[in-house]
């Protein structure tokens, strides 16, 4: 019996992620597969769209555009933070990657882009944003 990735499916796979321009980012097939379960948040809702209906043993190439994949970059998810209101034990650095808590309690990723005299800059777009990926995958079992 042939099996087909349906929408919920606990897959084992290889999967390769990278830029347009070949630059890897992410890779199992050189180490062991991948376990995944759809549906749940284990991978990006775009990528799990595109292993909907493959086969066991089949291996297929995607490419994303931005909005299909992590989004375009958004210019109104780039801020300014004053320097004072970081935690003062806190190393505030370019390409330093922090933690930031929104007033309602979510926990938002943001990347320090530039530090200003008195404020930084901080970069919430997902690190991909706004770039084409390439993602392979070989679909190896569905459990």
């Amino acid at each position: 019996m042939t099996q087909i990735v349906q929408p919920d499916s606990l897959l084992t796979l290889h999967y390769r992620i990278t830029l347009d321009n070949g630059q890897a980012l992410i890779s199992t097939f050189e180490s062991q597969p991948a376990t995944l379960q759809l549906g749940k948040g284990d991978i990006a809702p775009t990528l799990e769209r595109c292993l909907a209906g493959i086969t066991v043993g089949e291996r297929h190439n995607f490419l994303l555009e931005p909005e299909n994949a992590f989004g375009v970059h958004r210019e109104d998810l780039i801020e300014k933070v004053r320097l004072e209101d970081f935690p003062s034990n806190t190393e505030v650095a370019p390409m330093v990657i922090m933690e930031f808590t929104a007033p309602d309690g979510t926990r938002y990723p943001g990347l320090i882009r530039e530090v200003l005299d008195t404020h930084a800059v901080i970069d919430f777009n997902h690190p991909l944003a706004g770039k084409a990926i390439r993602f392979e995958v070989e679909v190896i079992g569905i459990n």
